[in-house]
């Protein structure tokens, strides 16, 4: 049933389209007739015109009204010239074919180029020459010519009459502006007088032809049309045809298979989708518990560093207070850079925002790794993203591209490929990946492939999860993927990872890629200068850090005035706004945070440097803060030199 529908419809739309063929085609035919007798109306019209005026002059020249010598017969066959239509030059030529007056230099056209000969026109009939060439212009010209019965002092001859050639073909080129549409005017022996293209047209199966002739003049005017751009929109209509019907076949003959394959995928769609809505929920629930715990130990590691900074400036060198204190130091440094990781994991690390190249961070990744690869490994390369940029923090790309390439590496106990690509591409249209969804725009995409085991479905689960590691104790925190994560998400990007046990594993970083120039690096002191006794106004809610902060930026030189009330360190700037230097606030505090304190504050001091301290403010915290207007952002917990170099900065 469902074959013998298809050949019933199969054969109404083949005599559908024979029968639309033949409309098309007879419509055109008319159009072209139509246009053809138009077109020879026109040319008739236009010579006889001309005709006419030659007719009048010849009256003028029988009744000696018209000088034929001199500059008085140039001069009156210029005005008669003027007003004749069409008409751009008049040659007056004797019995034995010589010029003896014209309107101007033109050179006449050989007089053997006319049809029929001028020896053989009767009174009251013309002839046409053939085209000539304006040696002046360039133009092509053809003339038309009258005999002379008689001529003051030279007895008869023949008056010549020059038009441009294109006139003959009158408003074709509106009237048909079709790119295949052609028009040729013919003389009565087959000289081609002018055309819209090189050639003659003949009628056939290539054209659709249409001839109307000028008997008066003996001119045959031909329009015609290639008969396949005619036939371009049913040929397309036919071949759509058949391309539907035979889907339609393939359709019919696949729907039940279809169905229950739809069907199949439709379901495990739905399982990863959700397995990818849990996935990402996970890690983002997972980043902020991570987030909130990392601010809240970094306030601790801000006291220990400040205080312990002090303490060993006060400690006699060389004792054991002092190897004590060094050792407090370097393991309060290790919680820092613990910390960092985990930040980085949960996208909210005071980071800097600049643009640079992310191809050259790549490179020095795998230089690096190149000369410790183990015997057996081998670095495949294909960088195709010369000068392509991201906006964000070189440091955390280094990071990210190295922990990649290092988890490849150890994927790979006994040697294989590592394939490292960078591309940028166009994504048009929203993906869903295996942690993340992907949106449209442009993008840097960089692959790491390797050839080890590859990864569980069990360990997919929770392979971006911090302190998750299927190695041993002694092969890492478990912050590597972790990290690798957070910084995607930090760049605003997406990350898929595509594994089958025992073929490897393929993680895929995308990157939204930046237009924007790349700023030069300014000037970095070796060492800040000190301080020159400014004021400064220090904003954070925990005491023992306004205490702190007091204590080394007089220390460093500075004037500092210490609050842990936001509401009070606004109300401050607004009473005085020339009281203070330069701010430096916390971000995370009960009241006001530290970006809506400079927003505050723009109104009032709106030139006031703002130093802005986080240990955790969450996502592109960088750009909020520029935006909201601080000046420089440093992270938690700070060292004093790193706070006296901003200092110096700010102040400068």
């Amino acid at each position: 049933m469902a074959v013998g529908l298809w050949l019933a419809l199969a054969a109404i739309a083949c005599a559908a389209l024979w029968h639309l063929r033949s409309v098309t085609l007879d419509s055109q035919a008319r159009e072209l007739n139509l246009l053809s007798l138009a077109l020879t109306d026109e040319v008739d019209r236009g010579l006889r015109g001309a005709e006419e005026g030659l007719h009048a002059l010849r009256t003028e020249l029988g009744e000696g009204r018209l000088p034929v010598e001199g500059p008085e017969a140039r001069r009156a066959l210029r005005s008669r010239a003027d007003l004749m239509p069409l008409v751009r030059t008049l040659w007056l030529v004797d019995r034995d074919g010589h010029v003896f007056a014209a309107s101007d230099t033109t050179a006449a056209p050989e007089l053997s180029s006319f049809s029929p000969t001028l020896d053989q026109i009767a009174n009251g009939s013309t002839a046409m020459s053939g085209p000539f060439i304006d040696a002046n212009t360039h133009q092509a010209l053809v003339a038309l010519a009258v005999p002379l019965d008689s001529t003051p002092g030279r007895g008869g001859g023949t008056m010549l009459a020059a038009m441009p050639a294109a006139t003959l073909l009158g408003a074709f080129s509106a009237a048909l502006p079709a790119a295949d549409a052609r028009m040729l005017v013919l003389r009565g022996d087959g000289l081609l007088l002018v055309s819209t293209t090189d050639g003659t047209l003949a009628e056939g199966s290539e054209n659709l032809v249409r001839r109307h002739s000028v008997p008066r003049y003996q001119l045959q005017v031909v329009v015609s049309r290639d008969l396949r751009t005619v036939l371009a929109s049913w040929r397309g209509a036919a071949q759509l045809s058949a391309l539907a019907f035979a889907l339609l076949l393939a359709i019919m003959a696949t729907a039940l298979h279809l169905v229950q394959r739809a069907d199949r995928r439709r379901t495990e769609a739905q399982r990863a989708l959700q397995a990818q809505l849990s996935r990402a929920s996970k890690l983002e629930s997972l980043g902020t518990l991570a987030g909130g715990v990392a601010h809240d130990f970094n306030n601790v590691l801000a006291a220990i560093v400040g205080f312990g900074e002090m303490a060993q400036d006060a400690a006699p060198p060389g004792s054991g207070q002092a190897r004590h204190l060094d050792k407090v130091l370097r393991a309060a440094l290790r919680g820092k850079a613990l910390v960092e990781r985990i930040l980085a994991f949960s996208r909210g690390g005071a980071r800097a925002s600049t643009v640079f190249e992310l191809q050259p961070v790549v490179q020095e990744v795998l230089g690096l790794l190149s000369a410790s690869l183990r015997p057996g490994v081998v670095l495949e390369r294909a960088l195709n993203a010369p000068g392509a940029r991201l906006r964000g923090d070189a440091t955390q790309a280094f990071e990210a591209v190295m922990n990649l390439c290092t988890n490849a590496i150890q994927a790979m106990p006994a040697g294989g490929m590592l394939s490292v690509q960078l591309e940028s591409v166009r994504i048009a249209a929203p993906l869903v990946l295996s942690h993340s969804q992907l949106a449209v725009g442009g993008f840097l995409v960089l692959t790491v492939s390797d050839q080890g085991s590859g990864i569980s479905p069990e360990v997919m689960e929770h392979l971006f999860e911090p302190f998750f590691t299927t190695r041993g104790a002694q092969s890492g925190t478990g912050l590597g993927l972790a990290v690798v994560f957070g910084v995607v998400a930090e760049f605003g990007g997406a990350i898929d990872v595509q594994s089958t046990r025992g073929q490897g594993a393929r993680f895929t970083l995308y990157m939204p890629e930046c237009k924007d120039r790349i700023d030069p690096p300014g000037p970095m002191p070796a060492v800040a200068p000190a301080g020159a006794g400014q004021r400064l106004l220090v904003v954070d809610d925990d005491p023992e850090l306004v205490a702190w902060a007091q204590e080394m930026l007089q220390g460093l030189g500075y004037d500092p005035v210490g609050t842990s009330d936001s509401s009070a360190a606004l109300r401050m700037v607004r009473d005085d706004p020339l009281r203070f230097a330069a701010v430096i606030t916390d971000e995370a505090m009960a009241q006001l945070s530290g970006m809506q304190l400079t927003l505050a504050l723009r109104e009032h001091a709106p030139h006031l440097p703002v130093l802005l301290v986080s240990g955790y403010g969450g996502a592109l915290l960088a750009q909020r803060a520029a935006a909201a207007g601080v000046n420089r952002v440093l992270a938690k917990p700070l060292q004093r030199a790193d706070l006296a170099r901003a200092l110096a900065e700010l102040l400068r």
